[in-house]
């Protein structure tokens, strides 16, 4: 029978029912006690009748978020993350571009969703923690909303013993990235997609139950895929870091003796401006783990000090290619000289998965040539959710390179003698600001709406050394004229917060490069100027 992303999770449970599957806050959860969570979700779901093969999740790092993850895979359901933090513009977007017809909610996604039932009139079944829930938000709502409590459905939890049959090509999740037109753009992951991840990674790294592995991405972060699913299926301990540590988490580390560690590479370079990665200051990791931007050799150096128990990998990989599909080890000794520009290599393909550089005509360039990295393999998605346009122009077939099909990632690499790979840079304005994937054009597209012009564009800045970003700047043609309150207002009504332009600035014209193009690199040379 077909191993879903489930299966190890109910595997875990038979063999460490009292094992500590979560900590949260400070309270654990065992395999048994998250699995009767689930349980009682996937109850729920059942009873509401809910048609959709996808159900939203509403809810940040707590109890219900997790368990509604479980129980939603428990129904044969794949589950959609929705972060409380996000617009409700967005959200009620993300919901109708999904299909979901069901929605569970945790307390801290309460108020998001009183912002967002009384203008959204397709039908939803909320699912809620707690009975009185409901009657706080029946106020707000629609009535062809429904609402129910996880306490009051009539069929008994106990913990999730079978593993439920799904088709290897079904929706696991449903993840959504920027997307150029103003639309977030959906990426349907299948279980067949990061079933091989998971095992893959898990035998790599030998990830056993005596693991304590963090929990640093959010949900609607496919790297939190890792986090969970890597964890559970080998009955290892799930930390989950508390917001206020998430960008400090060096106790965190130290007070919960992490084994296993996971973030974006510019977490290193906060931690170590603040002084936090003295020499051995993490004995107890074994695995170090970064991925979602480029990792600056320096960066590498500072934290293998910091944890010279450990080993440290470079992943890299698009969502489209199920979390990370090459890795590099880092080597003190060695990679130094292997590194371009500073940067660390992103390494070779993993195990049954390809990789392969073309120029613009879809040929394979030369040996030590630039070229875009295009990926193949199990791990690769099968397209856009319902967008067959933006589809069939990614994923491709490419005679030159070989059989099947080919996703084209919009990176360019240059490939070593010994075949390994380096990250060069993007061919169009997608950019990572902490990790997170964003097209420009959808923050200018929100910008010229709110400016009532057609000349507004995004920078991103500022940008640190390996190419990290931590923000974006807009330029709108024109007088001030006292309107840039108002535009970030609409920008924060619309997009999520790692997206809202820092501030605004007005020119009275703006630079073009040499095909008539307004000159990003320009104006982000105009915004160094004004810093020196």
């Amino acid at each position: 029978m077909f191993q879903s992303l489930i299966s190890g999770f109910v595997a875990s449970v038979r063999r460490f029912p009292s094992r500590k599957a979560l900590v949260l806050r400070g309270s654990t959860l065992t395999y048994e006690q998250l699995s009767v969570l689930a349980a009682k979700i996937s109850a729920a779901i059942e009873e509401a009748e809910t048609s959709s093969p996808l159900v939203a999740v509403l809810a940040h790092r707590s109890e219900t978020a997790y368990g509604a993850v479980l129980g939603i895979l428990a129904s044969r359901k794949g589950y959609v993350p929705l972060h409380p933090r996000f617009p409700s513009d967005r959200l009620k977007r993300m919901l109708l571009l999904s299909g979901c017809d069901s929605v569970i909610v945790g307390p801290e996604g309460l108020g998001r969703l009183k912002d967002m039932l009384g203008s959204f009139h397709k039908p939803l079944k909320v699912i809620l923690t707690r009975g009185a829930e409901a009657e706080e938000l029946r106020p707000h709502s629609s009535p062809e909303h429904r609402f129910l409590s996880i306490d009051n459905v009539s069929k008994q939890a106990t913990p999730v013993a079978e593993t439920p049959e799904v088709a290897p090509e079904s929706v696991a999740y449903l993840l959504f990235t920027s997307g150029s037109t103003g639309d977030p753009k959906g990426v349907a992951v299948s279980h067949a997609n990061v079933t091989a991840y998971v095992r893959h990674v898990c035998e790599l790294y030998g990830v056993t139950e005596h693991d304590r592995v963090s929990q640093h991405f959010d949900l609607t972060f496919d790297l939190s895929v890792h986090d969970m699913f890597v964890c559970w299926e080998r009955g290892a301990c799930l930390c989950s870091i508390p917001e206020k540590s998430l960008m400090m988490p060096a106790k965190f580390i130290k007070d919960h003796e992490l084994t296993m560690w996971f973030s974006v590479p510019s977490l290193i370079g906060f931690m170590r401006r603040l002084r936090m990665l003295k020499h051995d200051s993490f004995p107890s990791l074994r695995c170090s783990l970064f991925c979602g931007e480029p990792l600056p050799a320096e960066l590498a150096e500072a934290w293998q000090q910091a944890a010279p128990n450990s080993i440290l990998d470079n992943l890299y990989g698009p969502t489209e290619a199920t979390i990370a599909i090459t890795r590099y080890r880092w080597g003190a000794a060695n990679s130094s000289t292997s590194c371009f520009n500073g940067i660390v290599p992103i390494g070779w393909p993993f195990d049954g998965q390809k990789t392969t550089l073309i120029n613009p005509e879809g040929e394979p360039v030369s040996l030590g040539e630039e070229g875009e990295l295009v990926l193949s393999g199990s791990q690769v998605t099968a397209g856009y959710w319902k967008n067959p346009e933006t589809s069939q122009e990614r994923f491709v077939s490419l005679p030159a390179v070989g059989n099947g099909v080919w996703y084209r990632t919009g990176d360019l690499a240059k490939q070593s003698g010994d075949g390994c790979l380096h990250y060069m840079g993007r061919l169009d304005d997608q950019i990572k600001i902490r990790g997170f994937r964003v097209e420009l054009q959808e923050i200018d597209h929100v910008v010229r709406t709110a400016a009532g012009t057609p000349e507004a564009v995004a920078v991103p800045w500022p940008v640190a050394r390996g190419g990290s970003v931590d923000g974006v700047v807009a330029f709108v043609c024109g007088e001030k004229d006292g309107r840039e309150a108002a535009i970030l207002d609409h920008c924060r009504r619309c997009l999520p917060e790692y997206m809202v332009p820092r501030r605004v600035c007005f020119l009275d014209e703006f630079p073009l490069n040499v095909n008539r193009k307004v000159d990003r690199k320009r104006l982000a040379h105009l915004l160094k100027e004004r810093e020196l």
